[in-house]
């Protein structure tokens, strides 16, 4: 049975981009019943869509199956590998280092207590005067 084609499907250009980035299979074992970009396809489906793993159409490969390959993928780092090799070629095709010089860290995200919520802000409040509010 042929495969339905996705819009969230790579094209055969980024296929040669990203199964290089792709662990090999295992030597021995069951013969994989699925190619990695088939399964790969599938985890796109899946994020570009926000389905359930459960939902998958019943032409991808199996979600246990996917589920499993991107849970190994995250773990042994290929998720990692992929963003770091792609943002670097859209940075060297831009006339840029491959690799960023700098970070922004948003210095709102910091300010916390570890009891957070209304409690960090009401206490500044409480603090100041009523010259300071009503100025």
């Amino acid at each position: 049975m042929k495969r339905h084609s996705y819009p969230s499907d790579l094209s055969d250009e980024q296929c040669k981009r990203i199964e290089r980035l792709l662990p090999a299979p295992k030597p021995g074992g069951r013969p994989a019943k699925h190619d990695r970009l088939a399964i790969l396809n599938a985890i796109l489906y899946l994020v570009r869509t926000g389905c359930a793993w459960r939902l998958l159409p019943h032409d991808m490969p199996s979600w246990k199956t996917v589920y499993h390959y991107f849970r190994c993928w995250r773990l042994d780092g290929t998720w990692k590998r992929i963003h770091d090799q792609l943002r670097g070629d859209v940075r060297q095709a831009a006339g840029r280092n491959r690799q960023p010089s700098a970070a922004i860290i948003d210095s709102q995200s910091v300010k916390t207590t570890e009891r957070g919520g209304r409690t960090a802000t009401m206490r500044a409040r409480r603090s100041m005067g009523a010259s300071a509010i009503c100025s």
